[in-house]
């Protein structure tokens, strides 16, 4: 297969602005451009298949650019939002941007990163509105669907003018770094064509600029792919931890697993037709799962950190957690309720503190039926003390009622 047959059979096509750019992605060297908006200080499992359509891009010899919005994020893409976007401020956008790029050149070493601010923050309203404004007809821009989808609702100058600035984002590259493709989602499909349409006004019908878009991941349901119960998936492995990332990524239903191994991972046809195969025959193997969170984390936060993730998810499966490092404890028990403790601690009383257990009723039933244990170890002594002496490096002891439920007392 070549590129382009292989973003079709793995779900990355979604619209291309021109059915030459096939041919192009397969015999010639284009550079081309990826644009995130700093509206966090690290990436998200949302963002993470447009890295990796980039990277395939890259990895077939197209020369990529990250363009980081710090100007753009200043204004807010309206883009398939039902409400205004919050502003940042200056500040906010450059932290951010330093995080995003630092992630970034992780999945991409070779990639140019620019920051948008640098041009747009020169912009004054007078070349904004002669030089860009006079290329945009108000039905044009009426026209988007990322404009439509918010009109009634209401919509305000700042984020419809957005599609403007953009624009600007792809002329720019175009004419400062011979920049001839934008990727995105399908969201950004009308950004895209904005910019497409700028640079053919500005440099004459004869420049050849293309768009390609993938299809957003959603779950089944219709939300947001990457979205939880406990909130965004976050490739910073200090906002979610490599174990709350590979239980995501483990967890993934039959029914979708092969497409999400398809787009986010770098297996060959072969591979993966075989593990479909797998999937089909052997489902309660769960190859494909076991493969695809394999895969991720390790792209991701590399060996170590899934080693860990490994380790974590044994280790509370089977409830055996006494051969666990202080850095898996942390990694594994980071969001399980928790309480801070000052000196040693009667065993009923840190259930009750745990929410364990409701009542010292319960809790010395819970004790004497053999249904606690103390860091993996069965405790039926009403009696027992929790000693910071006893604990995982005198900082935590894990306490577990039944086979699921977990508490953590942090010895301080």
């Amino acid at each position: 297969m070549n590129l382009y047959e292989d973003l079709k059979w793995r779900g990355l096509v979604y619209q291309e602005t021109d059915e030459t750019l096939r041919n192009k992605l397969n015999e010639e060297v284009l550079t081309f451009y990826i644009g995130t908006d700093p509206t966090a200080d690290s990436l998200h499992v949302g963002h993470l298949m447009a890295n990796l359509v980039a990277k395939r891009l890259e990895d077939h010899g197209h020369k990529p650019i990250l363009v980081i919005g710090g100007g753009t994020g200043l204004i807010g893409d309206p883009s398939f939002k039902a409400d205004e976007r919050k502003l940042l401020s200056i500040e906010e956008s450059l932290k951010n941007a330093a995080g995003i790029e630092k992630q970034f050149k992780g999945l991409l070493p070779t990639a140019k990163v620019v920051n948008n601010y640098d041009w747009l923050s020169s912009l004054n309203a007078i070349e904004f509105l002669r030089d860009l404004g006079k290329h945009f007809s108000i039905n044009y821009m009426m026209a988007k669907d990322s404009v439509k989808s918010r009109i009634e609702k209401g919509i305000s100058f700042t984020e419809f003018s957005y599609q403007i600035i953009q624009a600007w984002d792809f002329e720019h590259l175009y004419d400062n770094y011979n920049c001839t493709l934008q990727i995105g989602g399908q969201d950004q499909w009308g950004n895209i064509t904005s910019g497409s349409e700028l640079i053919r006004r500005k440099h004459g019908a004869d420049a050849k600029v293309y768009g390609l878009t993938f299809p957003l991941v959603t779950k089944s349901d219709g939300t947001k792919f990457g979205k939880t119960e406990s909130g965004t998936l976050w490739l910073d492995p200090e906002k979610t931890s490599p174990y709350e990332f590979y239980q995501f990524w483990i967890n993934i239903p039959d029914a979708v697993v092969i497409s999400r191994l398809k787009q986010f991972t770098f297996l060959s046809r072969e591979e993966i037709e075989t593990i479909e195969t797998s999937l089909i025959k052997e489902p309660e193997k769960r190859l494909a799962q076991t493969t695809l969170a394999n895969e991720v984390v390790e792209m991701i936060h590399g060996k170590d950190a899934l080693q860990k993730a490994i380790n974590v998810s044994k280790a509370l499966f089977s409830g055996n957690i006494k051969d666990l490092s202080i850095d898996e404890i942390e990694m594994g028990f980071k969001n399980l309720p928790s309480v801070s403790i000052e000196s040693d601690m009667p065993l009923l009383d840190a259930l009750i503190e745990l929410s364990l257990v409701q009542s010292k009723r319960e809790a010395r039933e819970m004790v004497k039926n053999n249904a606690v244990s103390v860091n993996g170890e069965k405790e039926n002594n009403i009696s027992f003390e929790v000693k910071k002496a006893n604990a995982f490096g005198h900082k935590y002891t894990i306490l577990r009622k039944g086979k699921k439920k977990y508490g953590v007392l942090k010895h301080q």
